[in-house]
């Protein structure tokens, strides 16, 4: 089947198109900006190859390099060692969890790595006019960077040649990397002896991401997603809640691979991965959708230090009102009594360490017009210019959308650059709730930022 790419001229489209190019490319701006020199792992299975989306995915992942991404791949195979089995003549097929692998099966690994190897490298060599390849000029690296070692007996099982990484070459990946050039794992790794093991995918990318202390690792899954009751996407979840998840993943029917995969962005956050992304593989252009759209479309792993943060008890008022004393004093911040922040305390989240909280932040929800107010954002002087502001924002807007709603405002005169930088816009007392618009002082005249979530 050829591929065919619709294309159509500036003069036959609307007329409000050339806005909205304009007002996206500017929206994407921050986003290309930090991901310049960082470095991301993508880890999908032999299914994307089986089911033809490969080309779609190369075509996105050139962009990402053409905007400076340092770019590791790796792929399964899984699919297709079982249709080299069943083709020779063998009953037996993988599953989704980690088996031993005959010496047969090896030689069906082999085969079946090399043909999608080909494919891949044969996927970044086009170089079409009028598609994102084109004037490309992608180099695929591929090679002995991992040392592999016999996954060994479990439970009285032999392994065979099924296996586990040892060690990675990392100052030659990061040679490659430098170069400019996409560096790409096979689920197939030696032995110093010379052997040849099967390594699963998803613990190879985890690794890998791991070693590389990368800025991502992204799982290309099937349409599989992790929903909330309501059946919403989580589009955000902390390390320390997918342990939870997984600790009841049979209640909750996880299936098998995602909840693999879940496994595997947990150990990568909380060894040190930044963020560990896993995104639906038949939806067109999810990579580009999950990194240059605010909440993406799939679910992201992030470790939150999250350790730090906890809702404000009746016993954390007197820190809460140190913390805000200073700003009150100088005119940042409206003065509160002690006695609006304990009747208000459950309404805060604080952030604390070895007992000290140096950080807090309010959302009081108007439900009927389901927007919320973020007050009190405060980190001491001594902790800041390390993310805390970004964090109690995230967590702010994750409760927020909890709650149901789908507006943040809040009110400012000292911090507006702050908030347009994180994306609110400014609005007008009009746009406030109506219980809002009768309390605001009008005196104080401070600015109005909203941010749609």
């Amino acid at each position: 089947m050829t591929n065919t790419i619709e294309t159509f001229s500036a003069l036959d489209a609307p007329e409000y198109a050339p806005a909205q190019f304009v007002r996206w490319f500017r929206e994407v701006a921050p986003y290309v900006h930090t991901m310049r020199g960082k470095t991301f792992v993508v880890g999908f299975g032999g299914d994307l190859v089986q089911e033809g989306k490969l080309n779609a995915l190369v075509q996105d992942l050139s962009l990402l390099t053409a905007l400076g991404v340092k770019l590791v791949l790796v792929f399964g195979s899984r699919p297709q060692v079982n249709e080299q089995l069943r083709l020779k003549g063998f009953d037996f097929q993988f599953g989704l969890t980690v088996e031993p692998t005959s010496a047969v099966a090896l030689e069906c690994c082999k085969e079946a790595a090399g043909e999608i190897r080909l494919d891949i490298e044969a996927a970044f060599s086009q170089g079409l006019p009028n598609t994102p390849m084109s004037n490309s000029h992608i180099h695929v690296i591929s090679g002995n960077f991992v040392t592999a070692q016999p996954a060994g007996i479990i439970d009285g099982v032999d392994y065979k040649h099924t296996g586990k990484v040892r060690k990675f070459d990392i100052e030659s990946i990061q040679k490659a990397l430098s170069l400019g050039s996409v560096v790409l794992f096979g689920p197939i790794g030696f032995s110093p002896t010379g052997e040849a093991f099967n390594i699963a995918m998803e613990e190879l990318a985890t690794n890998i991401a791991i070693s590389l202390k990368a800025e991502k690792l992204i799982f290309m899954n099937k349409s599989n997603l992790l929903r909330n009751e309501n059946g919403e996407v989580i589009t955000e979840i902390a390390r320390a809640d997918v342990d939870k998840l997984l600790q009841t993943s049979e209640q909750l029917e996880l299936d098998i691979e995602f909840a693999n995969y879940l496994k595997q962005s947990s150990r990568a956050v909380r060894r040190g991965v930044k963020r560990a992304h896993i995104i639906p593989h038949d939806l067109d252009g999810s990579i580009l959708l999950e990194y240059f759209t605010h909440d993406g479309v799939g679910t992201m792993v992030v470790e939150d230090t999250l350790d730090d943060l906890r809702p404000a008890t009746i016993d954390d008022v007197g820190a809460i009102v140190s913390l805000i004393e200073p700003l009150e004093a100088d005119g940042t911040l409206v003065p509160r009594g002690r006695h609006i922040i304990e009747r208000d305390v459950e309404k805060f989240t604080i952030l604390e360490h070895d007992g000290i909280i140096y950080g807090c932040v309010s959302l009081m929800p108007y439900p009927n017009e389901k927007m919320g107010e973020m007050a009190c954002l405060i980190v001491h002087p001594d902790w800041q210019s390390s993310g805390e502001g970004e964090l109690l924002l995230r967590h702010t807007e994750t409760k927020a959308r909890a709650l149901g709603l789908k507006h943040l405002f809040v009110l400012t005169t000292r911090t507006s650059h702050w908030f347009i930088k994180r994306g609110f816009t400014q609005g007008k007392v009009e746009d406030l709730p109506a219980e809002k618009q009768m309390n605001y002082n009008r005196a104080r005249n401070s600015l109005i930022f909203i941010k749609k979530l």
